[in-house]
């Protein structure tokens, strides 16, 4: 039985101390207030992906080879003919505790949160896992687990030379023409927030390419909301009735902006909904 003025229940071994229970008009005013704080969080965030998108890069001038679905593969091919590559170093190999039915845990709870790499591709952006274990065993874990990312077996020293070889992390690549570059890197706890689209994209050195965003000059940017599509019609030339019409997506723009103003010259607050008045 519950104790409302205590916050505990009775009824349980372990007492669980519970906020106080307040009225809807004061739980209102409790949000409000934690709001301007994750706001402040969020414009923060972006001013730390602009940061990012200046990073210096470092040429990789060794060569790595892979193994993948159709044969042998180089880092330049992983990106599939896009301009960057994020690969991700998942452990799945002898050794490893679940092998060969499972890849660890932890890098199979990242690989579930995956969101559809259809929304990275139009960013001109491939997502890749890669990991020691021969391709029949990755191919046999992905269908089991109903993943779809690309997932390439590692030959050589690419996990030593870039930071995995004895724990999971998360790099970032750009290329210009047959030229690769590292620009990022991420492991830890850096890892828990990758798998959404939007988390990916702002590890990357272009960003998520939209035009509210703090980036160098000559960067590829498009207005925010324009280039979203369903997940299996980003080949259809003819975009939906919705994204296409300048007037809704303007409009959407002033009501989200007029609700999270720019505060000190910053850019547009970047918001993820045209109905986004509590946008983050």
């Amino acid at each position: 039985m519950a104790d409302h003025n205590t916050g505990t229940r009775e009824d349980e071994g372990l007492a669980m101390k519970r906020p106080p229970i307040v009225s809807p008009q004061e739980w209102q005013a409790a949000r409000a207030q934690l709001l301007v704080r994750e706001k402040e969080v969020t414009r923060a965030r972006d001013a730390l992906a602009a940061e990012r998108r200046r990073m210096p890069w470092v040429a990789v001038e060794k060569r790595y080879t892979f193994e993948g679905p159709t044969g042998k593969a180089s880092l330049l091919d992983l990106f599939e003919g896009r301009r960057q590559l994020i690969v991700y170093r998942a452990f799945f190999e002898p050794g490893v505790y679940g092998w060969p039915e499972h890849a660890c845990r932890g890098c199979s709870l990242v690989a579930d949160q995956v969101a559809h790499v259809a929304h990275l591709n139009a960013r001109d952006t491939t997502l890749a896992f890669a990991s020691r274990a021969p391709q029949p065993d990755i191919e046999r874990v992905k269908a089991r687990m109903g993943w779809k990312m690309p997932w390439y077996t590692m030959t050589d020293g690419f996990d030593a030379d870039f930071d995995v070889d004895e724990w999971h992390g998360t790099n970032a690549f750009i290329r210009d023409g047959d030229s690769v570059f590292r620009t990022y890197f991420v492991n830890n706890r850096g890892d828990e927030v990758m798998g959404g689209t939007w988390s990916y994209l702002d590890l990357t050195a272009l960003g998520r390419q939209e035009d509210w965003e703090d980036s160098p000059e000559g960067y590829p940017q498009t207005p925010p909301y324009a280039w979203w599509n369903w997940h299996d019609e980003y080949g259809d030339p003819k975009p939906s009735a919705w994204w296409s019409d300048p007037e809704r997506i303007a409009g959407a723009l002033a009501q989200s902006r007029a609700a999270d103003p720019p505060k000190n010259g910053d850019a547009a607050g970047g918001p993820t909904s045209p109905a986004a008045g509590d946008a983050r």
